[in-house]
């Protein structure tokens, strides 16, 4: 027996809302910000993009932000063919030139599964795959018969066998390896060697961060003063409102309605990224009984492959970068929420929200 989740309301389920309304009284103090946003949506990266300006005479940017979101999808998406990452996890173990982007990723990427002692790591990505938790959400709304794939314990500790981050090296063209300091040049062509040729890579625990940065860089050098870019689970705020009030910025309640709100905060000019185990996931019982229900989803355990059990339904990293938001927010969640919140208060200028499996909500400053 088993419960169906809706692909599609899951999808339109917003993990953080913000919201639009400004509630002015006057005009905003430069005349070129508009009291009024315009938007633009798309789909990238198996979530909803939307940008929002407060710039009535910046509309046309908007077309190139949702460009900007698929050409970083044609190079960072693992199952898109001929991407970066598709053409390292087809290589067979052989050196694979990559984007100047790529490599930044990769960089970054392979810095925060150091940081994270491998409990982030870039070459879970066929374990992940074994479980494909998107794609059976996708077939569980068109089939009222379909069954729920689990995975055995053999299968994932043959997959686990090659999961090590340590594996993927990431030279420069005359094979010097790339350290987590070292400084990239545009004008200098990286290659990435799988040097286990049955691991994989994929880089979705940051590359929606990493687009929301280089999305803000952009919006910035077009004059833009008041924005909101949201990719699911990741929301970045440019500036303030025209008004120069914060945004209000509401955290989604962890299995909730849609755009139902567990609690609202009050920001400007900052990155706020939630993940927890209710943005992908499928439910499963045997009994029928309310709690002998078991919810899979898609953050995984690296030394089991089975999605990490903890006290937490979800965590929301506030910072200065989206991607670093997007590391954290998934480590703290596998932490747990002691280990977690001690992590978080060790590091400079970074908060987060905590939501125990019992609702309550805590947390770091």
């Amino acid at each position: 027996m088993r419960t169906r989740n809706s692909f599609r309301q899951r999808c339109l389920t917003m993990l953080i809302i913000v919201f639009l309304s400004t509630a002015a009284s006057g005009c905003a103090s430069n005349p070129r910000v508009s009291q009024k946003p315009v938007s633009r949506t798309g789909f990238a990266f198996d979530t909803i993009v939307t940008i929002t300006l407060y710039h009535s005479d910046k509309e046309h940017v908007l077309d190139h932000c949702l460009a900007l979101c698929e050409s970083y999808e044609a190079l960072f998406s693992a199952t898109q063919e001929n991407s970066d990452l598709w053409k390292i996890n087809h290589s067979n173990g052989q050196a694979t030139a990559v984007s100047y982007e790529t490599a930044v990723l990769l960089q970054a990427a392979l810095q925060y599964c150091a940081q994270s002692q491998g409990a982030l790591d870039l070459t879970l990505y066929p374990v992940s795959d074994e479980w494909d938790i998107s794609g059976q959400m996708k077939q569980a709304s068109l089939a009222d018969d379909y069954t729920y794939y689990i995975p055995t314990e053999a299968a994932l500790s043959e997959l686990l066998a090659h999961v090590n981050y340590k594996n993927v090296l990431l030279t420069d063209e005359n094979g010097t390896e790339i350290g987590y300091d070292t400084i990239l040049s545009e004008n200098t062509t990286y290659f990435v060697t799988l040097q286990d040729p049955q691991s994989a890579i994929d880089l979705g625990f940051i590359a929606k961060g990493y687009i929301a940065d280089q999305l803000k860089t952009y919006l910035l050098s077009c004059g833009v003063e008041s924005a909101i870019i949201s990719l699911g689970g990741n929301i970045l705020l440019v500036g303030t409102k025209p008004d120069g009030s914060p945004f209000n910025v509401g955290i989604q309640k962890p299995f909730g309605a849609v755009n139902e709100v567990l609690t609202t905060l009050q920001k400007s000019d900052i990155s706020v990224v939630s993940s927890g185990c209710y943005e992908r996931y499928f439910i499963t019982d045997t009994t029928g009984n309310q709690k002998d229900r078991t919810i899979y989803h898609h953050i995984l355990d690296t030394t089991t492959g089975y999605p990490v059990q903890n006290d937490l339904l979800g965590v929301t990293v506030l910072s200065d970068s989206s991607m670093r938001g997007d590391a954290l927010s998934t480590y703290c969640y596998i932490l747990g929420l002691e280990k977690g919140l001690d992590y978080i208060r060790s590091l400079k200028d970074v908060e987060a929200v905590f939501v125990t499996k019992d609702y309550k909500i805590i947390t770091s400053y």
